[in-house]
């Protein structure tokens, strides 16, 4: 499951929430990461890794994760030893999920500047550098670039998984976001698409990450798209309207729509086009039967 944390999260709700994840067979939960929503009215709000070092110490099993991190207001160095502690917590459940960032409003209102997308992901790109740097050398790091500079950097206590918690870069730009994960990564994420497209998009990744001559089994395969999940029409359409669009629209968009059995088809699908993980959008975080509904019927038909 995927939860929009700045969509009116509350410590009451992400609590049941994971417990409920936990408790009810899904494999993971994994939450977004920002300041606030698009537009007015701003609504509740969770901090992103205060909220997952409460969730790595409240629960066993599940995986875990932020999907994604930006690098447009969190300093590599702090992301970078943030997460090798909180998986370090878990006992070795976090995926520490990057991107670039890219939400303008929470931008503007928090005073963080997004940078044209070249320049964004320049800085993306030394981020992404410095964390993986950061988690893997057994040496003091030196980097020197545009945006961040290190001199004899070095994170102790080491990691407790070697290399530290594995690196997901989110995203489907195939000039800059799959370079970066076939390089650097150790899961690729794509983003609201379908599966044709994955399909695509994962076959250029595995051009691209021989190219960097790295086995295609060292990068994890996953994808985060919106769930608008109903047995009823009713249902349906009303869980449907949180994206004020109809279901067909949304099918057409690369949302997961519909009851158990389409759903089960649809994911079936991402299976074949190489997703290994898929993570699923619930955006009402009070509708809580809608998941126990799912996991009841549907999560018996995939988990293998």
């Amino acid at each position: 499951m995927m939860i929009e944390g700045q969509d009116g999260l509350t410590w009451e709700r992400w609590m049941q929430i994971a417990r409920m994840v936990e408790d009810l067979g899904f494999v993971g939960l994994y939450r977004s990461d920002h300041f606030t929503n698009t537009r007015p009215p701003h609504k509740d709000s969770l901090e992103l890794w205060v909220s997952l070092t409460w969730l790595a110490g409240h629960t066993k099993r599940i995986e875990f994760g932020p999907l994604v991190t930006p690098a447009s207001f969190r300093h590599p160095v702090f992301t970078a030893r943030t997460g090798k502690d909180v998986d370090d917590l878990s006992s070795g459940r976090l995926t520490l999920g990057i991107g670039a960032g890219w939400q303008e409003h929470e931008h503007e209102v928090f005073g963080f500047d997004l940078l044209p997308v070249r320049e964004r992901f320049d800085r993306f790109e030394e981020n992404v550098k410095v964390i993986t740097q950061l988690l893997q050398a057994e040496e003091p790091v030196d980097f020197d670039g545009n945006y961040y500079t290190l001199k004899g950097a070095e994170l102790l206590p080491r990691p407790s998984r070697p290399g530290g918690p594995p690196v997901l870069i989110g995203g489907n730009g195939p000039n800059r976001t799959l370079p970066l994960t076939a390089q650097y990564a150790d899961e690729w994420n794509g983003v609201f698409i379908g599966p044709e497209e994955y399909g695509d998009l994962n076959a250029r990744l595995d051009e691209l990450i021989d190219e960097h001559g790295r086995e295609r089994d060292d990068v994890r395969r996953s994808i985060m798209t919106g769930l608008v999940y109903g047995n009823v029409r009713a249902d349906l359409e009303r869980r449907a309207s949180l994206y004020s669009a109809g279901p067909q629209e949304l099918r057409e968009r690369g949302l997961v729509v519909g009851g158990p059995q389409e759903v089960v088809d649809r994911l079936g699908a991402y299976a074949d086009a190489g997703a290994q993980r898929i993570m699923l959008q619930w955006l009402d975080t009070e509708d809580l039967s809608g998941i126990e509904h799912f996991a009841s019927n549907v999560l018996p038909q995939v988990h293998k």
